[in-house]
């Protein structure tokens, strides 16, 4: 199945306490179905000191369900996202605007 969610694409959190949230995908794992945001879903995680870094209580973005996650549209919407043929190639679209999403 084609990606609908990329690295670096906008979205915003539809469930959760980071719900009506945006940021930027850093990482997606489709294997599990899961995406990390930049900046949202942060939980605290318990480091040891070592010779190169500083030990402590670091904030770190952890994974979010990619059914709890909508692409931002030109209007700043949440929108579904689909796949039609322009040219040869596949591309996605926004169904809220039907503008193409990637060129």
């Amino acid at each position: 199945m084609a990606a609908k969610l990329r690295k670096g694409d906008t979205v915003i959190i539809l469930t959760g306490k980071d719900k009506g949230k945006t940021g930027a995908i850093a990482s997606v794992d489709p294997k599990s179905g899961k995406a990390v945001v930049e900046g949202l879903n942060m939980a605290i995680r318990a480091t040891r000191q070592t010779q190169t870094s500083q030990g402590g209580r670091i904030p770190k973005a952890m994974p979010i369900a990619l059914s709890n996650l909508a692409l931002v549209d030109a209007n700043g919407k949440a929108t579904r996202v689909g796949f039609k043929v322009e040219g040869d190639k596949k591309v996605r679209f926004a169904k809220t605007t039907g503008d193409v999403i990637d060129a």
